[in-house]
This record gives C-alpha cells, sequence and structure tokens, in this order.
C-alpha cells in the first residue's frame, strides 16, 4: 500500500514541482521526478524532522521533488 501511495503522491508533488520550476516534461518524466522526489524528500524530513501524517508526506514530496528538478535543470545542461 505504501508504494501506491508514493506513486500518488509523487505525482502529484512531480507536477506541482515542475510548474513552481517552470520547467516543461512528459509524463513519464515528472511522475518520476515527482516518486524520486517523494523518497529524498519524505525521507529527509521524516529523518530531521519527524514529521508524519498526509501533509507532511506530501511537502516533503513536492520539497524533494523541486530539488530534484533544479538539479536535474543544474547537470543536463552540461
Amino acid at each position: 500500500m505504501i508504494v501506491v501511495y508514493l506513486i500518488i503522491i509523487g505525482a502529484a508533488a512531480g507536477f506541482i514541482a515542475t510548474r513552481l520550476m517552470k520547467i516543461e516534461a512528459d509524463i513519464l518524466t515528472t511522475i518520476a521526478i515527482g516518486v524520486l522526489g517523494a523518497l529524498i524528500g519524505g525521507l529527509l524530513l521524516r529523518f530531521l524532522a519527524t514529521v508524519t501524517g498526509l501533509a507532511g508526506g506530501f511537502v516533503g514530496a513536492v520539497l524533494g521533488a523541486m530539488l530534484l528538478v533544479w538539479l536535474w535543470q543544474r547537470y543536463r545542461r552540461r
């Protein structure tokens, strides 16, 4: 069940992150960015602040996805 939650939250977070960072990406890239960002952000937030629940996980997913988008933009152009 956690994997389904991760995919759904990750897809939403990837969509929001790509819009906030103003990049155009296809749907699979957006979902991948969101899911990986959800892993990064969720683990970081839970580790650093022990935030639990849906709202904390979603905020962590968006922040993680934004970090991943920033890294992707920075190193993709090289």
